[in-house]
């Protein structure tokens, strides 16, 4: 396990706003405009989350002229499950806590 990528991931999904943003792009690719409905706060805001999700390499962004169109990168999704598989020592069919 790469705990520094971890972390990473950890400290961009720590925000509130960022977390329903990865929520809303779990049902696919949005564009900003439509991730921006979801919200009280400006287009910049929203602009400086997605690049902190960027960066993170949690989501992956195509620019379709002006528009941009945002969705969650699967090998995020592949990685954090297991990361934190690894990092709790449990699998969901061992019995273990996240099957209490």
């Amino acid at each position: 396990m790469n705990y520094e990528e971890l972390s990473v991931m950890l400290k961009a999904m720590a925000d509130p706003n960022r977390m329903k943003i990865v929520h809303l792009l779990s049902n696919g690719t949005l564009c900003a405009c439509e991730v921006l409905e979801h919200f009280e706060f400006t287009q910049p805001t929203l602009s400086h989350h997605m690049k902190v999700l960027e960066k993170a390499n949690i989501v992956s962004v195509d620019k379709r002229g002006q528009w941009h169109h945002y969705t969650l990168r699967a090998e995020f999704v592949t990685q954090f499950l297991v990361s934190m598989e690894q990092l709790l020592g449990q699998k969901k069919d061992d019995g273990g806590l996240l099957n209490k």
